[in-house]
C-alpha cells in the first residue's frame, strides 16, 4: 500500500486489533470500578482508539481531549513537543488515564504526565495502544495498558498517519 510517497505492508489487523481493545476496556472497567475515572485522549492519533475502547468502559467515566505533536509530518520524532490544546477539566483528586495511540520514545507522555501531576490528581495512568520499547528513551511507570508490543517501525492506519493520511484505514501497517 502506497500512502504519500512511502510503502506499507500489513502489520496488525482490525480484527486482533478489536480482540484486543476489548480486553482492555474489561481491564480498565474493572481496575476503575470503584471510582470515576477520567480518560483524556491524546490527538489526533487516539481517536479511533478511544473512540472503540470506550464502547467496551462499562463503569461511570468522563472522556476529555488534549493535542499534542512530535512527529510533524515525518516517520521519527522531532523530541519536540507542540501543545496545541490543554485540558478545560479540573483534574485535582481525580483518577486519570492517558490514552494514547503510541509511546515511541516516550518524551511525548512523559511531557503530558509532568504537566498533569502539577495539577494534582489522585492517580495518573498511561494506556497506550502500541508501544515500542527498542524506542524508549526513560521507563515510564504510569504505563499500565499496552496494546501491542511493537520493534521499532513508523507505522499508519487506526488513527495513526504520515503526512495526515492514513489514519482511517482499519488495519495498522508498517513502512516497508
Amino acid at each position: 500500500m502506497k500512502i504519500a510517497d512511502l510503502d506499507f505492508e500489513p502489520l496488525i489487523n482490525a480484527d486482533t486489533i478489536e480482540k484486543r481493545v476489548k480486553v482492555i476496556g474489561a481491564q480498565l472497567s474493572e481496575d476503575y470500578k470503584d471510582t470515576k475515572p477520567l480518560f483524556i485522549g491524546v490527538l489526533n492519533g487516539s481517536f479511533l482508539f478511544i473512540a472503540d475502547l470506550i464502547k467496551h468502559i462499562d463503569i461511570p467515566c468522563e472522556i476529555t481531549f488534549t493535542k499534542l505533536a512530535s512527529y510533524y509530518g515525518g516517520t521519527k520524532s522531532t523530541l519536540k513537543i507542540r501543545d496545541d490544546i490543554d485540558i478545560s477539566v479540573d483534574i485535582k483528586g481525580r483518577d486519570i488515564v492517558i490514552i494514547e495511540d503510541i509511546v515511541d520514545t516516550g518524551n511525548t507522555a512523559h511531557y503530558l504526565i509532568d504537566k498533569l501531576k502539577l495539577k494534582e490528581p489522585a492517580s495518573i495512568k498511561l494506556c497506550s495502544l502500541l508501544l515500542k520499547p527498542a524506542s524508549l528513551l526513560t521507563k515510564i511507570d504510569e504505563l499500565k495498558y499496552i496494546g501491542f508490543e511493537i520493534e521499532n517501525h513508523f507505522v499508519v492506519g487506526y488513527g495513526l498517519d504520515y503526512k495526515e493520511m492514513g489514519r482511517n484505514l482499519k488495519d495498522i501497517y508498517k513502512k516497508v
